[in-house]
């Protein structure tokens, strides 16, 4: 292990232990390192959207990672600022690399801690004022990642930019909605652009904007989705509540996916209110188990 990556190994460690307030209780490095967390439950891959934890101090790729051991979830969407931040300070205290060696040491940092970066999310992508090689960069930083799709919001516009990248590059681009989103909104030209082109679809977003069952549209759609996001939203245009308190079937979206053998990852998105007793590692950690009894029992 070289000096770098062992400053990279202890601070994921210590920012991990410090965001439960444990940092008394640190063991020595020269313990054996823990069981890698593994949150794959009856075939369906939970993870989730690091936003969640957007409550808490840390926000470094490193800091991410800690927070994602400690809520035991092995796949993640990755936001693209900490991956951005992580490869700046990689590059500088090692000039002269290639332009992506700060992401392929950020995905081996997550590797070895046990968590597979699926998704990394570049809100603005396919832009109308985004130049070329700005985007066919993002592409590469994904490629360096590992991340099998690129997030985004709906954009039609974005779809006609994007599908021949996509395609060439062989890497996805999933379309997020919020309440816009009608059953029939992917029946038209939005996915026509390209076969990369997919869908990242929000269940509670959907639930809430459309008072329907996500579950006819994932049996419909189930081939371009990417990713699923997974909240619980009451009908009506109603509130984010923790999972089992709202009107969306998590429970039986999961089910559904497991029974069909469907194998694109499903993220927490943590948008409810924590209460003060308690913090984003802790709730969504409640989430991941919520999932997992819907899943095993």
């Amino acid at each position: 292990m070289s000096d770098h990556d062992f400053t990279l190994s202890r601070r994921v460690f210590l920012g991990g232990a410090a965001a439960l307030g444990a940092s008394a209780m640190l063991p020595s490095v020269a313990q054996e390192a823990p069981e890698k967390p593994n949150s794959m439950f009856n075939g369906v891959q939970i993870g989730c959207i690091t936003y969640s934890f957007r409550s808490l101090p840390g926000k470094s790729a490193e800091d991410l990672l800690g927070y994602i051991t400690r809520c035991g979830i092995s796949s993640v969407e990755l936001m693209g600022g900490p991956a951005e931040g992580f490869a700046r300070a990689y590059d500088k205290k090692n000039p002269g690399g290639d332009p992506m060696d700060g992401f392929k040491a950020l995905r081996r940092l997550y590797s070895d801690a046990g968590v597979a970066i699926h998704i990394v999310k570049f809100g603005s992508i396919g832009n109308p004022k985004m130049p070329e090689e700005k985007i066919e960069r993002y592409f590469n930083v994904a490629k360096a990642l590992g991340a099998k799709g690129i997030t985004r919001e709906i954009s039609e516009p974005a779809a006609k930019r994007l599908g021949p990248i996509a395609d060439k590059h062989e890497i996805m681009i999933g379309f997020h909605n919020h309440m816009q989103l009608t059953p029939t909104t992917y029946d038209g030209d939005i996915l026509s652009y390209g076969k990369y082109l997919g869908i990242n679809l929000d269940i509670g977003h959907y639930v809430a904007g459309t008072n329907q069952d996500p579950i006819a549209l994932i049996e419909k759609h189930h081939e371009r989705i990417l990713s699923l996001h997974l909240k619980d939203r009451k009908l009506n245009k109603g509130p984010n509540m923790p999972f089992g308190q709202g009107e969306t079937p998590i429970a039986g979206v999961l089910q559904f996916m497991a029974k069909n053998k469907l194998t694109f990852p499903a993220d927490v998105e943590l948008e409810y209110r924590v209460p003060k007793e308690s913090g984003a590692v802790e709730e969504i950690s409640k989430c991941v188990q919520f999932c997992k009894d819907a899943l095993v029992g």
